[in-house]
């Protein structure tokens, strides 16, 4: 493993010279390219550089056991202790960073949330979670746009669905795919019953034009009215625009824009998401069934998780995971929840390679 980090450091050193080179920097291209792949090495190699340096201090406490001098001696039984600690934490993190990466994680997202069983309170319900990835996206520096949303009979949303671009946005949001489910007593309820109704979310990777070839004349395009609480353009032309995909049956909708034009570009995007998703799916599906299993578990017909107002109580059922204080984390405060379901699915993948005869930490 050391051999291999070595390597990586100097790689990760040679592309910060070039990032100082006058050839490269007049590249635009070339510099892109340059500066994506340093970041990308970035946080393994300080993580490399803090473990080298543990294991430095380590060898010099150790020599201090052995020494003549008191004050040594009692020094380095303090110490030890807490640098093996330290070994140990900072080769689990190298471990899970030379995991083998997903070529999707830092693709932009496409989200969709759809209302579920339970009618009116289940779109009600779609909107708060909607807002509550809106609100996540925003602390964390995300862009954000909603491209076609339909409203519920008595507010909320039927389905929604909304672009998120960022620094590695699929790495985070990538365990939201499921059935989230909630229990509260809706507003309408005059017994004070508690109700069950769920939504699905869906995470896509947005795919680029290289990812996915889409023949046009698979495609057929309808246009219409904007529908919404009016406006410009909302009601009066014929802006939004319908993409059905014949041999898939896949069928999309965007009414964002005041274009025809920039709303047919963005139904393509949607499109080519949705079509390497189901590719993805395929692959997937493929695989042997340990493989299946781990990534499976955030399969689309799955109840993931259960928001519980009554006890306040949120419960993500694959990793037996309950924390509290849903009002904080319904207005963006999910990240824990989200950090708790990367390390479980990291440790996962981390026991998988091991248990598969690979060295820890080969790529």
């Amino acid at each position: 493993m050391i051999d291999k980090l070595e390597e990586v450091e100097r790689r990760f050193e040679r592309l910060t010279a070039d990032l100082s080179n006058p050839e490269i920097l007049a590249d635009t291209a070339k510099l892109q390219k340059v500066s994506k792949e340093r970041a990308a090495l970035e946080r393994l190699v300080e993580t490399f550089r803090t473990y080298r340096k543990v294991l430095a201090d380590l060898s010099e406490v150790e020599t201090w056991l052995a020494s003549s001098d008191p004050d040594e001696k009692a020094y380095a039984r303090e110490a030890l202790p807490g640098l093996k600690e330290q070994r140990e934490v900072q080769e689990s993190a190298l471990k899970i960073l030379l995991l083998p990466k997903d070529p999707n994680d830092e693709k932009n997202v496409i989200l969709e949330i759809r209302a579920g069983a339970g009618g009116d309170e289940a779109a009600l319900f779609a909107e708060e979670v909607m807002q509550m990835y809106l609100r996540y996206a925003d602390r964390k520096g995300w862009k954000a746009d909603i491209l076609d949303m339909s409203a519920g009979n008595a507010g909320g949303v039927k389905d929604a669905t909304v672009t998120l671009s960022g620094d590695a946005v699929f790495s985070q949001l990538k365990y939201e795919s499921g059935v989230h489910r909630v229990q509260r007593v809706p507003a309408t309820e005059t017994q004070g019953r508690i109700h069950t109704s769920t939504i699905t979310v869906s995470v896509m990777p947005e795919a680029e034009d290289v990812d996915v070839q889409i023949n046009p004349a698979d495609i057929e395009m309808q246009v219409m009215r904007s529908t919404g609480a009016g406006g410009q353009s909302v009601n009066t032309t014929d802006s939004a625009v319908r993409l059905i995909h014949k041999p898939s049956g896949i069928v999309v909708k965007c009414q964002q824009e005041k274009s025809q034009g920039k709303n047919r570009a963005m139904a393509l995007r949607m499109l080519r998401a949705k079509l390497y998703d189901m590719e993805q799916e395929r692959i997937r599906n493929e695989r042997d069934s340990m493989r299946r299993g781990q990534v499976g578990t955030g399969d689309r017909s799955e109840k993931i998780r259960t928001y519980n107002f009554p006890q306040d109580r949120l419960t993500d059922h694959r990793i037996g995971l309950t924390v509290h204080n849903l009002p904080a984390i319904m207005v963006g405060n999910v990240d824990d929840v989200i950090t708790a379901c990367r390390t479980h699915y990291q440790a996962e993948a981390l026991k998988a390679q091991t248990g598969s005869g690979r060295p820890s930490g080969e790529a």
